[in-house]
């Protein structure tokens, strides 16, 4: 199966109900788990199924994940799935009003926040991932003088690479090519800062 394609949010509400910290754990969950309950999620992230069903309810509302197909024999659970590939949110979209672009704020501190979480439960079980993961991972810091234009050079050439690795994971996933494999994240910032 072909990922779906990114969508982009433009709306103030489906910005909002991203902005909640248990549903994009919930997003970022489904999105690795491809499909699952809300009894396997909420185990994931430790919270009620009730509460869970709850925020995947919200999240469908948006038409961010979709209820899927019947995956176990149990025909009373509830099986969900990603709706789209991904989202994205850009700040030009935001910037007309204050309540707007508050939102995409908070939304943007919430990633960073959850995404630092992410890479410090890594490092704190480092010592337990096998040497060759170890010396996979890694951080970076490229500091460098650009203008806007090459800047947003720099970001398509980026997440082109990205895509091509991606689109390399899903071909694997979909071709049972599970063996050695880890999920694994890349987070990328690119932002203008003055010394």
């Amino acid at each position: 199966m072909a990922r779906r394609k990114v969508r982009r949010v433009r709306d103030l509400e489906t910005l909002k109900a991203l902005g909640h910290p248990l549903r994009m754990q919930l997003y970022r969950a489904l999105s690795v788990a491809r499909r699952a309950t809300a009894s396997q999620l909420a185990d994931q992230v430790d919270e009620a199924v009730s509460l869970v069903s709850y925020h995947l309810r919200k999240l469908a509302a948006h038409g961010l994940i979709e209820e899927a197909k019947q995956g176990g024999k149990d025909g009373r659970e509830r099986w969900w799935q990603m709706a789209v590939g991904g989202f994205s949110a850009q700040d030009e979209d935001f910037r007309d009003a204050p309540e707007s672009e508050g939102a995409y704020i908070a939304l943007s501190r919430l990633h960073a926040r959850q995404r630092f979480e992410m890479y410090q439960s890594y490092l704190d079980t480092k010592s337990a991932w096998p040497d060759d993961w170890r010396d996979a991972s890694f951080t970076s810091e490229y500091l460098m003088s650009l203008t806007p234009g090459e800047f947003c050079r720099l970001k398509g050439e980026m997440n082109e690479l990205l895509k091509k690795w991606e689109a390399h994971s899903d071909a694997a996933y979909e071709a049972g090519d599970c063996e050695g494999r880890e999920n694994v994240a890349v987070h990328t910032n690119g932002f203008p800062f003055r010394p």
